[in-house]
């Protein structure tokens, strides 16, 4: 009885970190969806058109 007084007293000392650990994964997941999107031709040439340009304009 005392035992499950306890644990029902803890409240929500687990929440922290579960919440870092959903803000992690969501932290990867995004990580890979911009890999993926920084490594695609079409953002590669976008990219080296724009420093190009840049390139140009300051010399």
């Amino acid at each position: 009885m005392e035992r499950l007084r306890r644990m029902r007293d803890r409240g929500d000392d687990g929440m922290a970190t579960a919440e870092y650990a959903v803000a992690t994964v969501a932290a990867c997941g995004l990580g890979g969806v911009l890999v993926k999107l920084l490594t695609s031709p079409t953002v590669v040439q976008l990219l080296v058109k724009v420093i190009s340009r840049a390139f140009s304009f300051a010399f």
